[in-house]
């Protein structure tokens, strides 16, 4: 994956307000609640979870930390989550991308 042509081969979370965050997590079955905490702190409306090559949906306990504020979730591949993304950044929204990038078997 490529960020205004800079390669990344990591999880990673990017935001419209510009922020760009390291996700640490290698594959899926490392995920916690404790990485859903972290798109909590951020100020944005919706965040679009890129879950890797397919579709996994988190677990509901993983996301409280966003319910509790109120910030919706979108789950699909991490190819259409960078989509996705770029369309509602374009259109202004306060979105966040959470893409998953696991590692080839």
């Amino acid at each position: 994956m490529a960020v205004n042509g800079e390669r990344i081969a990591h999880s990673v979370v990017i935001a419209s307000g510009g922020q760009r965050i390291a996700w640490e997590c290698r594959s899926f079955d490392e995920l916690a609640e404790a990485h859903f905490g972290l798109l909590a702190q951020l100020q944005v409306e919706v965040v679009i979870f890129g879950s890797g090559a397919r579709i996994r949906f988190p677990r509901p306990a993983w996301l409280k930390p966003l319910m509790a504020r109120r910030i919706g979730i979108e789950t699909m591949d991490t190819a259409a989550a960078c989509r996705t993304y770029n369309i509602l950044a374009q259109e202004g929204r306060d979105v966040a991308a959470a893409l998953l990038l696991e590692a080839a078997p």
